[in-house]
């Protein structure tokens, strides 16, 4: 258990302190950085841990979860405004074994030229939590998720890894607290929240926001000490982008002098489409089932039957569905949504740059469907537990849905429990919303027009991200497609623009929903028939783009690549030398096709004059590419290793990646390796022999294959157990653009990694342009800024696993 209080060496030299009114003191600290993009703020203050070893401490802690929770999701929902301040705002205390201590903390980001507003708006929400409390229903809302969250625990506790029990067993410990197993800990759970009440709860807030609420004049002021740290660029064009010691405690004291009124409850749907609105699209469009197709030679699937491994079937309406069970993560289920398009589709179709990816996170910062509003649809998300991603790459635009499987949203406990719906129909209803009711709303595009420009300004003052793009650049002939989007086009993409764009790309007939999780698969199937059989197969045709060849299978292949390669240096300011070198050329996709519409298997074959009937006969399966680069890709990997990194001692870190687009046919390969700026032509050097070596004097061997099929194999047995890698596999099986992914990819996948010799990598390894005319090289360094004194700290030595660069990773 933590040790008790000392006394402090005479030598420790505090910040110094700041007084914001009389006996308020704070400790402010600027730190200002030339690389920094972004002001961040971190308010913190440290207290004894309270040992949680009875009824009364336990219930006290829960207490402060639901707090916790309740500011949480004030910051994130109500917090974003039309214009938020902040970019990422987090409230949170922790028992620390390490500190000693709990940490009390406010971590928030924002524009440098909105820091103010951003400190003073973040600041005055922890206040109203402290002097007002939480509402009822955040009451009822935060202590059911408690519940639901200990469950799923339970649940779950006999598949917690060693690792994970022995981790979490020592910080209990060490903090002074009672170990409970899972189940003890949802039993306690249950019976602490059954009786906990609003009063207790809003005494635990006004506790954990003392050190903000006693910084106001005549409030008491809270013990202990109270930090303030900001990170800033250095140099700021703009005057309100200055911060200071003195500014930073100005902006505090504004933000604590400031009169704050309670929330009002948000009413939170139990539901999202009623039983009477399902009833009635039953009617006007009745759904049914229909067999699975499928591009890759399997035969169809009935439209009336479970199969295994997974259940493959499609809607009248067009909608492709897979669904698979898996019992390895008890009570989750995980669903990707996937419109085949992507940026692709922006340039095929002819809509304005940038237009689908912008309007997909402008989805994603959005929300609001049909009659309800942003927050209300947000906080159904929250009480049911549900996490949703919207993403937009080269190819496609994909939804994943991580929810539990049980019910949620559950009200009362014991016998007077009464159960909402569960968590898989309530993400099914986000979905069917989304496709039919989904409300476009200036304000969340101009938060995603905010999101991709702070990403694209990042990326210029990055070494790895600046030197990633220059030679992605250079491969892919400046194609926009295949790289960041800059601020003027973000600029330009309307509402209009974003909606057109991310509609066109959601009609049933090019849908693709995978779903896997702890779940009968006959409920859920009926859920689906329900909620998305009922979706109109017309539903969003009139965003369909006329006059272009709209089918979701035409996709472009990637760029020639302009021969013979060349090298490429760029320098950046930065005082931390060091360099990142990368050695990239054409690849075929992920299932083997070629830039020039060839594919791996047909070329092998033809290579191959003395092929037996049976290596014809594995070359043909559809998965033999696909296979044959996993394996190629980790012996590459594990060479660049063995050679750059230990046997020549040149680099921290060497990664081998291939881009691994499913429908693009063609790619790239790219190696990356971090190292000193003196040794980083030499470290790029010996990638490029390393590369050479395993087509010329160095073949693959049998040892190097079986090691890389063992872990290849593992690597797939151990994702199998994450509904994750089971969505994930399932998509693309019945999509007509990813012609050889079917579901012989998923039931011959350890056939055919097995059956693989070290002839087929080889030749495999012809078809990637690895000849030293074709390789596009590139040396990035940091140069030390005009001026720079040296600070006389010593700088720790990168580690291997550091992970620098490697951005082309899929």
């Amino acid at each position: 258990h933590l040790q008790q209080p000392y006394d402090l060496d005479d030598k420790v030299d505090f910040l110094k302190e700041a007084e914001l009114s009389p006996g308020k003191r704070i400790r402010p600290h600027i730190f200002k950085h030339e690389l920094l993009q972004n002001f961040s703020f971190h308010l913190f203050a440290k207290r004894p841990v309270e040992p949680i070893d009875d009824m009364a401490s336990f219930r006290r802690s829960l207490a402060r979860r639901i707090c916790l929770a309740a500011l949480q999701i004030r910051l994130n929902v109500g917090g974003r405004s039309d214009d938020p301040a902040f970019t990422f705002v987090e409230f949170n205390q922790l028992d620390s074994a390490r500190e000693g201590c709990a940490v009390c903390s406010l971590d928030m980001t924002a524009e440098p030229n909105r820091w103010y507003e951003a400190v003073t708006t973040s600041i005055s929400e922890i206040r109203k939590l402290g002097l007002h409390g939480v509402t009822p229903g955040e009451m009822d809302r935060y202590a059911s998720a408690l519940l639901t969250d200990a469950e799923q625990l339970a649940a779950q506790g006999d598949m917690i890894s060693h690792s994970d029990q022995l981790a979490y067993l020592m910080e209990t410990v060490a903090n002074g607290h009672t170990f409970m197993s899972p189940e003890q800990s949802y039993a306690v759970t249950e019976q602490a929240l059954s009786t906990l009440t609003l009063e207790e709860v809003d005494a635990a807030a006004a506790e954990l926001c003392s050190h903000i609420t006693g910084l106001k004049d005549g409030e008491a002021t809270s013990t202990g000490v109270v930090v303030a740290v900001a990170c800033t660029p250095k140099s700021a064009s703009d005057p309100a982008s200055e911060v200071d010691d003195d500014r930073l405690c100005a902006a505090i004291r504004e933000a604590c002098a400031m009169d704050v009124e309670p929330v009002e409850d948000v009413v939170v749907p139990q539901t999202l489409v009623t039983d009477e609105e399902l009833a009635k699209a039953m009617e006007e469009h009745p759904p049914k089932w229909e067999e699975g197709r499928f591009s890759d030679g399997t035969p169809n699937t009935p439209a009336d039957r479970i199969t295994r491994p997974f259940t493959l079937r499609r809607l009248g309406n067009g909608i492709r569905v897979g669904i698979a069970q898996n019992t390895a993560e008890s009570q989750r289920g995980h669903l990707r949504l996937v419109a085949p398009g992507g940026r692709d589709a922006e340039k095929r179709l002819g809509f304005k740059s940038g237009a689908l990816a912008v309007g997909a996170r402008a989805m994603q910062e959005g929300g609001s469907f049909g009659r309800f509003s942003r927050e209300q649809v947000e906080l159904f998300a929250v009480d049911h537990l549900i996490m949703v991603e919207i993403n937009c790459n080269e190819e496609a635009l994909t939804m994943d849905f991580v929810f539990p499987t049980t019910n949620v949203g559950n009200s009362g406990y014991g016998d007077a429990k009464q159960l909402g719906i569960t968590g898989t129909e309530s993400v099914l209803q986000i979905v069917r919303e989304i496709l039919v009711e989904f409300n476009w709303e200036e304000d969340a595009l101009n938060r995603s027009k905010q999101s991709y420009r702070t990403a694209h300004e990042s990326l210029g003052k990055s070494l790895e991200g600046k030197s990633t793009e220059m030679i992605m650049e250079a491969v892919a002939s400046g194609d926009e497609r295949f790289l960041s989007i800059d601020v003027d086009t973000v600029n330009a993409v309307t509402l209009d623009d974003a909606k057109n764009a991310v509609m066109s790309q959601l009609m049933p007939s090019d849908i693709e929903l995978s779903l896997s999780g702890d779940f009968v698969v006959n409920d859920v199937l009926d859920m689906i028939l329900q909620y998305l059989g009922t979706v109109p197969a017309d539903a969003n045709s009139e965003y369909k783009v006329e006059g272009k060849d709209t089918t979701s299978n035409n996709f472009s292949g990637v760029p020639a690549l302009q021969l013979p390669g060349k090298h490429l240096d760029l320098e950046l300011e930065d005082s931390d030398p060091r360099a990142v070198a990368y050695v990239a050329g054409a690849a075929p996709n992920a299932w083997g096709f070629l830039a020039d519409g060839s594919t791996v298997a047909q070329r092998v074959s033809d290579a191959d004059k003395r092929a037996s009937d049976y290596d014809k006969q594995r070359r043909a399966h559809p998965l033999f590419a696909n296979a044959a680069l996993s394996l190629v890709s980790e012996i590459a990997n594990r060479r660049l290793f063995s050679t750059v990194r230990e046997r020549k001692q040149l680099t921290y870190d060497a990664n081998f990646s291939l881009t691994g687009f499913e429908r693009m046919n063609g790619g790239w390969f790219l190696v990356t390796v971090t190292a000193s700026k003196e040794k980083a032509q030499a470290a790029l050097e010996a990638c490029k022999e390393t590369l050479e070596a395993m087509q010329t004097s160095n073949p693959i061997s049998p040892d190097n294959l079986e090691s890389a099929k063992r872990v290849v194999l593992n690597r797939h047995e151990g994702e199998l157990r994450t509904s994750q890698y089971w969505a994930t596999m399932m998509s693309g099986i019945q999509e007509e653009s990813v012609p050889l992914k079917g579901p012989l990819s998923v039931t011959d996948f350890h056939a055919v990694i097995e059956s693989m010799t070290t002839r087929d990598l080889q030749l495999t390894l012809d078809c990637m342009g690895l000849d030293d005319a074709e390789l596009y090289t590139a040396i990035g360094k940091t140069v030390q800024p005009e001026g720079l004194v040296d600070d006389g700290i010593v700088k720790a030595s990168p580690m291997a696993g550091m992970g620098r660069g490697g951005a082309l990773k899929g």
